[in-house]
C-alpha cells in the first residue's frame, strides 16, 4: 500500500516515515499544501494522512479541492485543534478519519489500517482474507490451509496490495508504486523475484502473468 503524508511538522514526520516503513507500507511526504493539491495527479495512492495546518494552503481546502475533482482517496485528518466544530468541518469535506494532537503513533498506524479495511470492504475482519488466503499484518505472514509462512518485507507489501486487489490485472507500474519508496531501480526484475517466491510458497496458480497487461491475483 502507498500513503501520503502531509505533514509540516518534520520532527513528527521523522518518527512516521521509518514507523509505516517498517509495517510494509510505502509512504511520500510533502509539507506544503499546494504540493498536497496536485499530489494525486502524479501517484497512485491508497490513503493520506492530511494535517490541517499546514504552509501555502491548508489541509481543510487541500481536502475540498481532492472532493472537487473527484479524487475519492481515503483521507485521515491530523489536527492539534480540539474543536468539534473543525472536526465535524473536516469530516463534512470528505475525511474518512481524523485523530487529534498528540496522539500515540500505534494508533494512527491502527486508524490507518482501518480505513484502509473500509475502504475496501473487509471492516469486519481482523485479517485480510481473499480466496484461501488470510494475511496477517501484525505478524507479516499470511495463513493458507491451515500453514503459515513468513513473508519478507517485499512479499509483504506485494501480497498485500494483490489481495486487496483480488481478479484485477495490476500493471508493473502499479505494482512498483506500491513496493518501492523511491529508493530502488524500478526497471530491475524485483518485482518479479517476489512474484516467484509467492509463488514457490502459495502455488504457482495464485498469481497469474497477463502479458502485456500485469499480474492478477486468483486467490
Amino acid at each position: 500500500m502507498r500513503l501520503l503524508l502531509v505533514e509540516d511538522n518534520v520532527a513528527l514526520a521523522d518518527q512516521l516515515l521509518p514507523l509505516f516503513k517498517g509495517h510494509g507500507y510505502a509512504i511520500d511526504w510533502l509539507v506544503d499544501g499546494r504540493d498536497a493539491v496536485i499530489a494525486p495527479h502524479d501517484s497512485s495512492f491508497d490513503l493520506a494522512i492530511l494535517d490541517l495546518g499546514l504552509p501555502g494552503l491548508g489541509g481543510l481546502k487541500v481536502l475540498e479541492h481532492w472532493r472537487s475533482v473527484g479524487f475519492t482517496l481515503p483521507v485521515l485528518i491530523l489536527t492539534a485543534r480540539d474543536s468539534w466544530a473543525e472536526r465535524l468541518e473536516g469530516l463534512r469535506a470528505g475525511a474518512d478519519d481524523y485523530l487529534s494532537k498528540p496522539f500515540h503513533p500505534d494508533e494512527l498506524l491502527l486508524r490507518v489500517q482501518a480505513v484502509l479495511r473500509r475502504s475496501h470492504g473487509t471492516v469486519n475482519n481482523p485479517r485480510l482474507e481473499a480466496g484461501e488466503l488470510a494475511l496477517d499484518e501484525s505478524r507479516r505472514s499470511v495463513w493458507q490451509a491451515g500453514k503459515e509462512y513468513e513473508l519478507t518485507r517485499g512479499e509483504f507489501r506485494l501480497l498485500r496490495c494483490f489481495m486487496l486487489n483480488p481478479g484485477r490485472v495490476l500493471s508493473r507500474m502499479q505494482l512498483n508504486d506500491h513496493l518501492y519508496n523511491g529508493e530502488n531501480e524500478r526497471d530491475s526484475n524485483v518485482l518479479e523475484v517476489h512474484v516467484s517466491r509467492l509463488r514457490r510458497k502459495l502455488g504457482e496458480q495464485i498469481i497469474e502473468t497477463r502479458r502485456g497487461q500485469g499480474y492478477c491475483f486468483l486467490g
